[in-house]
């Protein structure tokens, strides 16, 4: 299964829905997807992983460079939520888990900023 990216803006938060699966061949996509929104000034993000059935390394980079860059200058922030089993345990293993505030619902998500 391919990539798919649906992006909602709500008042003051930008819900990206990544579904299918992220690897090398896919990563710049979604980064571009994390930019545009972040050249349009949002900086509060919640990633709605809810779709996701494989998440590479190089998708681990976006997750984190556009955490960085959200997080820059104290705008912002990169929100997980709905994050699969399978997701989470690669984020583990990676380290990763403390660096985001992972939510089991995106209404949970959201409503955390």
């Amino acid at each position: 299964m391919a990539l798919d990216i649906d992006i909602r803006n709500l008042k003051r938060v930008s819900v990206v829905s990544i579904k299918g699966r992220v690897d090398s061949s896919n990563a710049p996509e979604l980064e571009s997807a994390f930019h545009s929104l972040m050249d349009n000034g949002r900086y509060r993000l919640v990633a709605d992983l809810g779709g996701l059935e494989y998440i590479s390394s190089a998708g681990l980079r976006v997750l984190v460079s556009t955490l960085k860059a959200c997080r820059r200058y104290n705008r912002g922030d990169l929100r997980l939520s709905n994050v699969p089993p399978r997701i989470a345990e690669v984020l583990n293993l990676a380290g990763m888990t403390p660096l985001f505030k992972i939510f089991d619902d995106t209404v949970g998500a959201v409503g955390s900023f």
